[in-house]
Order: C-alpha cells, then sequence, then structure tokens
C-alpha cells in the first residue's frame, strides 16, 4: 500500500461526503479590493482614522491653492492686458482716427488760403499724417492675424497713400491757379470721409470691444476659489472641533496653523479681488466711457472744420442727394449738433470732479462762439463778400478757426485728464491682484503641510 508523504492514507471522498471550500490565497485576489480592505480596516481604529482625515485636509487645502493659482491668474492676465494692451490699442486706434481727420482738416485749411500754403498748416498736415502712418505700425504689430483689426489696418495701410497723392495733385493744381485743385481735394475728402475714416472707426470699435472683453474677463468673480476655500475652513473647524471633544485639548497647532493660512488666502482671494474689480469697472465707467465719448467729440469737432472750410471751396458745387441743399453746410450743421450733444454727455459723465469738467465748460463756450461766427460767415458769403467770409473762417483772430482751435485744446485737456484717470484707475485695479496667485500657492503648500503636522501630532500619542 502506498501511503503520502505525511502519512496519511488516501482516501476517496464518500458519496455522502461533501468537498470542502477552497480558499483563494490573498495575492491572487484584486489590487483594489485589497486596498478597499485595508482602508475599512483601518478605519476602523482612531490612527487610521486621523490618517485618512489627515490626507483628506491637505489635499483639500492643496485643491484650494491650486484652483485659486489658476482661476486668478487668469484674471490677473486679463487686468494685465487692460493695462498694456487693450486701452492702449485702442487709444492708438483713436488716435489714428484724429490723425487723419485733422490732416483733411488741414489740407482744406492750406487749400482756402491759397496758393501759398501757411507753413504752420503744412507742418501740421504731415505731422498728423505720419503719426497716423506710424501708429498703424504699431497697431499692426500688435493686432492678432485672426481678428478684424488687421484687415482695417490693412485697408488704411492701401487707402493713405491714395489719399496723400491726390492731395499733392490739389496742391499742384492750386499754386498754378488751376480750377481743378479744387476737384482734386474734394475728391480726396470724399475718400477720406467715405472710405479711410470708416475704416478708422471700424479699428477703433474692434479695439474698444476687446478692451471690454479684457476688462470683463479680469472682473469675473472666482467662484470656484471661493467656494473652495469655504470648504476647506469648514473642515478645518470640524476637525479641530473633533479633536478637543476626543482629547480636551483647545489647540492643536498644526491645525490651527493650517486655519491661518486658509483663512488669510480666503480674505487675499475675497479683499484683493473685490478691489481689483471695484478698479476695474471704475475705470470703464468714469474713464473708457469718458474717453469713448471724448474721443467722438473731437473727431465730430474736426470734421465740422473740414466741412466748414469745404463749403467754400466747392462754392455750392456739391448738393445733398435730394440736391436741395449744400453737401458740406450739411454735413457740418449735422456735425456741430453731435458735437454738442456729446459734450453734454461728458459733462454728465465729469460730475463733480472739476479738473474733468472745467475744459467741458471752456469747450461748451467755444463751440457757441463758433457756430456764431460761422452764421455770419455764411451771411457774408451769401451776399457776394467771398473775400471777407474766407478771413471770417481762416483768420488766425476773431474767426471760426480760432474758435475751433479753442474747442480742439480744451478737448484735448480734457482727453488727457481723462486718460491719466483711467490709467491709475486700471493699474489699481491690477496691482490688486499682483502676487495673488504665488501667494495663492505658497500659503496651500505651508497649510497643507500644517494639518498634515498637527494630526502627526495627535498620532504621535497612539506609538
Amino acid at each position: 500500500m502506498t501511503y503520502p508523504p505525511n502519512g496519511t492514507a488516501l482516501r476517496e471522498p464518500g458519496p455522502d461526503q461533501s468537498s470542502a471550500p477552497v480558499t483563494v490565497p490573498a495575492q491572487r485576489r484584486g489590487v483594489p479590493s485589497v486596498a478597499v480592505e485595508r482602508l475599512r480596516a483601518a478605519a476602523t481604529t482612531e490612527p487610521g482614522r486621523l490618517r485618512i482625515i489627515g490626507a483628506a485636509l491637505a489635499l483639500l487645502v492643496v485643491v484650494f491653492g491650486g484652483v485659486t493659482f489658476l482661476e486668478i491668474s487668469g484674471r490677473a492676465a486679463s487686468a494685465d492686458a487692460v493695462v498694456t494692451r487693450s486701452q492702449p490699442l485702442s487709444a492708438d486706434a483713436a488716435s489714428i482716427y484724429r490723425s487723419l481727420a485733422d490732416a483733411d482738416t488741414m489740407a482744406a485749411s492750406g487749400f482756402l488760403a491759397g496758393a501759398q500754403e501757411p507753413k504752420d498748416v503744412h507742418d501740421q498736415y504731415e505731422r498728423d499724417i505720419k503719426e497716423a502712418s506710424r501708429l498703424l505700425v504699431t497697431a499692426a504689430a500688435s493686432a492678432d492675424e485672426s481678428t478684424s483689426s488687421r484687415e482695417e489696418i490693412t485697408t488704411l495701410g492701401q487707402l493713405l497713400p491714395e489719399y496723400t497723392g491726390l492731395i499733392e495733385r490739389a496742391r499742384a493744381n492750386n499754386r498754378q491757379g488751376l480750377p481743378l485743385g479744387g476737384a482734386y481735394l474734394r475728391y480726396a475728402n470724399q475718400k477720406m470721409s467715405n472710405d479711410i475714416l470708416p475704416a478708422a472707426e471700424r479699428l477703433y470699435t474692434a479695439e474698444t470691444g476687446r478692451l471690454g472683453t479684457d476688462s470683463a474677463d479680469a472682473q469675473k468673480w472666482p467662484f470656484v476659489s471661493l467656494a473652495a476655500g469655504i470648504v476647506v475652513l469648514a473642515a478645518l473647524v470640524w476637525m479641530q472641533r473633533r479633536n478637543y471633544r476626543r482629547t480636551n485639548r483647545v489647540f492643536n497647532h498644526g491645525l490651527l496653523a493650517a486655519t491661518a493660512a486658509a483663512t488669510v488666502l480666503l480674505l487675499w482671494l475675497a479683499v484683493g479681488h473685490t478691489v481689483a474689480r471695484t478698479e476695474l469697472h471704475g475705470a470703464m465707467v468714469h474713464g473708457q466711457e469718458s474717453l469713448d465719448v471724448l474721443n467722438k467729440a473731437r473727431i465730430n469737432s474736426l470734421k465740422a472744420r473740414a466741412n466748414e472750410n469745404l463749403t467754400l471751396v466747392a462754392r455750392g458745387a456739391v448738393l445733398t442727394a435730394d440736391g436741395t441743399h449744400d453737401k458740406y453746410e450739411t454735413d457740418y450743421s449735422a456735425g456741430m449738433k453731435a458735437l454738442g450733444a456729446q459734450l453734454t454727455t461728458a459733462k454728465k459723465l465729469a460730475g463733480d470732479d472739476s479738473l474733468g469738467s472745467e475744459p467741458l465748460e471752456a469747450a461748451m463756450t467755444s463751440v457757441s462762439e463758433w457756430q456764431d461766427r460761422h452764421k455770419l460767415a455764411r451771411q457774408t458769403d451769401d451776399r457776394g463778400d467771398y473775400d471777407s467770409a474766407l478771413l471770417q473762417i481762416i483768420d488766425p483772430k476773431n474767426s471760426t478757426g480760432e474758435s475751433f482751435g479753442k474747442v480742439d485744446d480744451a478737448l484735448e485737456t480734457a482727453l488727457a485728464h481723462e486718460q491719466d484717470e483711467f490709467d491709475a484707475a486700471a493699474e489699481d485695479g491690477r496691482g490688486a491682484l499682483g502676487g495673488l496667485p504665488v501667494g495663492a500657492a505658497v500659503l496651500a503648500v505651508l497649510g497643507a503641510a500644517a494639518a498634515v503636522v498637527g494630526v502627526n501630532r495627535r498620532l504621535s500619542e497612539y506609538r
């Protein structure tokens, strides 16, 4: 008979015997199930629960810091774009429009002066064209390829040489006393009014829209970060209350430090973003909105001045579509009406700010003077005294040109003040977010480490 190695005889199970269950070795079971069993076993003891709670607290603090870093980094980038890119480009677009409109005004003024164009008028025209060209180059370097701004910049770059060529032909014919000069000047003005200035206006609208988008992005509330901060504080307070109830100890230095770090970060987040939001909102409402109205007012004053000059150049040769009125005189009246409305709006926006309201009051007074002098000049021209009417338009003293100069100077002063106001408020808004992303990361790491230290101190009591 053969015996097994341990000396026990092998027996076949009988018909009434059942097979014993076979136990699967632990190493053959799934790793996740083993981990769950171990976690469940650890959770049944106080040290195990403390380890789980400590890990969860550290993770919550780190998540709070990470979410804050990501959200505020985006808002800080948008606030920085407002200060360094969007608003400067919007201001440059407005300056391009102003320079082009002023160049057209100077061209008409020089033509009216006769064959020998005044040097100061010619120099101003050249400065306007050079400034517009320089700003177009700057805008082209900053504009995104996919935006409509690039298309408008390309259009302006193509049309501007055509315009300057027509002006030079008008000057050449005017020096020779040829009537064809007036036709070239009117054609140049039509190209400026119908093609160039609309493209410049679209460029300004696009850049101002991008400014509004960047400002709105910077002002969005970081709801996820704020919610995460509240959850972290609630968890830390709960842990300290649990610790007090089980040990009767009031303070755990590690947990207290973690709570302090989370509290500082949450307050910094709430206060910093509130300040940034307030300053950026103020910059847009009290700064950019006023700048927009003032830019449009100045542009309308320039266009009105150009139309006033062209009224004398055309001598009634260009009529409105219905053929009943002088086109340039009609456009002048419409421009002055828009100018008056915009000055009234700008005055309301300035409110009690004397530095902003005083130049606007001066501009409104000069506009009234300008309209009175223009009416007198038109009456003189209608009587057939062209030479006297010309002096009432272009003479350095007691003319509509003098009144226009006062309006332009007052608007330039108001624009400079509002630009300073915008820059100061936007810079404060950007500064309120400065350092917050990095601070969030540092405080999160410190808070997580403090939470682990606090829990480990409690664990040491079980060793």
